[in-house]
């Protein structure tokens, strides 16, 4: 798997933790200048994949390279070129923001200056005083401009935005946008599929250490079920929708009836027809929506419980 062009690739990547799964038969690609959500609630085998990809542990076969280049025979000159935000950030306490940016760049080769001083007025960071000092969220805007300032090729992000307010998490969402009109490349490992929505390209779903989905934010919208609801001046059995071809869900909801629909239309609405319809509503569904669809189903073993 030599001389790839993708930013990060991986061929049947798997990690176990002796009979436990960590991550199975990982085929992962990530493409050069594109911000790429990486989703799945805890314990899906998020973080082990980035550990492994990032040779803080070795993978048990398979193989993986970031920016062409292989992910343990070269892993010091990959550290060099991307930048990591960890899901657990650790920090050293009695040092302050000025002296993790010199620490850091001593062991990178350097830094942006321009680019670190602009992220310092922008996420507000109090670089004076020890990290001990600081809350959560400034803790994090720290971690946030230890993986920006050297300006990397890649950015490795695992729940990146965890204790920022609001207004940070617009200022940091820019700051994706911005990376990848330069060129760059981000993978953004996270849960909160309405902050992945907003700023990706293209999304991963992890389940149980294996991929179930990859594709555009874009395709997974236009694909996703419609979400119908009906409300009716009388009680209508919702098991008279289920049955209909099309119909993957359909339940009584707050005095309606709330259909999942991936088929025609037209079958719904001869049978809602027969009964004293009031109002009906359609949408397509979210990928909140579509995520919560792909854990549904009842998993095998799972691997050890992880941070993220």
């Amino acid at each position: 798997m030599t001389g790839s062009a993708h930013a990060i690739e991986t061929h049947r990547l798997t990690k176990r933790y002796g009979q436990a799964r960590g991550i199975d038969d990982l085929d992962l690609v990530v493409e050069a200048g594109e911000v790429f959500g990486f989703l799945g609630p805890n314990g899906a085998g998020k973080s082990t994949t980035i550990r492994t990809l990032l040779d803080f542990q070795r993978a048990t076969s398979g193989d993986a390279e970031i920016l062409g280049l292989d992910v343990r025979r070269d892993s010091v000159a990959i550290h060099r070129r991307v930048g990591y935000l960890a899901g657990e950030l650790r920090l050293f306490d009695t040092m302050t923001g000025d002296e993790h940016v010199r620490w850091f760049s001593r062991a990178r080769g350097g830094h942006d200056e321009a680019l670190t001083t602009s992220l310092i007025e922008r996420f507000q960071i109090a670089m004076e005083r020890p990290v001990k000092q600081l809350s959560k969220g400034n803790r994090q805007k720290v971690g946030v401009l230890l993986a920006f300032m050297h300006r990397p090729e890649l950015l490795i992000l695992d729940e990146p935005t965890s204790g920022l307010d609001p207004l940070m998490q617009t200022v940091f969402e820019d700051l994706l946008r911005e990376t990848v009109r330069d060129g760059r490349t981000v993978l953004l490992s996270s849960h909160s599929l309405d902050e992945v929505q907003r700023v990706a390209d293209r999304v991963a779903i992890i389940r149980e250490g294996r991929l179930v989905v990859t594709d555009s934010v874009r395709h997974l919208r236009a694909n996703a079920p419609r979400i119908l609801r009906l409300r009716f001046d009388a009680d209508v059995d919702p098991a008279l929708f289920a049955a209909l071809p099309g119909v993957a869900q359909a339940a009584s909801r707050d005095g309606q009836i709330e259909l999942h629909l991936t088929g025609e239309l037209r079958p719904v609405l001869e049978t809602a027809l027969r009964h004293p319809l009031v109002d009906l509503t359609a949408r397509h569904a979210d990928l909140d929506e579509l995520f919560r669809s792909y854990y549904a189903a009842p998993g095998s073993e799972r691997g050890p419980e992880e941070a993220s």
